[in-house]
Order: C-alpha cells, then structure tokens, then sequence
C-alpha cells in the first residue's frame, strides 16, 4: 500500500500540482497585497478620505465598502490573470489537438520510406 502511494505521489502531474498551488497563494498573496496597499486607499481617497472614507457609518458601527470593493477588484484580478495564463492556452492546444494540428511551421517531413514508395509509384506510372 505504501509503494502504491508512493508511486501516486512521484508521479509528474502531482508534484506539478502541488507546485502550481504554492505559486497560485504566493500570487494571491502579491495580488492581494497590491489592492490593500494601493487600490483600496484610492478607493477611499475617492469616497471622501479621512477615517470614514470608503464606509458609511450606522450607530458608530463603520460599514467598510471600499475593503468590498478591493476584494472584488482582487478576484478579477487573479482570475484575468488565470484566464489568460492557463485557461486560453490550454484551450488552444486542445483545440489544435481537436483538429490534429501538430505545428505551426508547415506540413510535416514526409518520412523516408513514404517519399521512396511515392518515386516508385511516379516511375512506374512513367512507364506504363
């Protein structure tokens, strides 16, 4: 039972995963310090600025919008960024596999053996 865990983690897409998801939170941790630190105070800078900016205030309970509005602003952030990243490519290759496109610099070499058979097959059309 062990060896076969062992195997299920050795192999590539696990290790792969398991890198993706560490560089997925060190990136949410940059996108989202990039927002707090710059998007939500121009948020709040825009609603009014000073304490109260970016919340309104019922019975001196402070009703922070602008921190809702920076989460919203982080999401997109990070999902345009996943989009573009892995989601447009991916469905790109996979369309070019759809269509059995295996490169873009032209037909494929014909291979040796074909090419020898198409010589004969011309010659022999040739003579007769």
């Amino acid at each position: 039972m062990l060896k076969g865990f062992r195997d299920f983690v050795m192999r590539g897409n696990v290790i792969d995963l398991a890198i993706a998801v560490v560089i997925g939170a060190a990136f949410g941790g940059v996108v989202n310090q990039l927002t707090k630190s710059f998007i939500e105070p121009l948020i709040k800078i825009f609603a009014g600025g000073g304490i109260h900016g970016g919340a309104f205030v019922i019975n001196e309970v402070a009703f922070d919008w602008a921190a809702f509005v920076n989460s919203i602003i982080n999401l997109l952030i990070v999902a345009a960024v996943l989009y573009f990243l892995v989601v447009a490519p991916m469905n790109r290759i996979k369309e070019r596999k759809r269509r059995g496109i295996k490169n873009e610099s032209g037909p494929d070499p014909v291979p040796e053996d074909i090419a020898l058979l198409t010589e004969i097959r011309d010659l022999l059309k040739q003579q007769g």
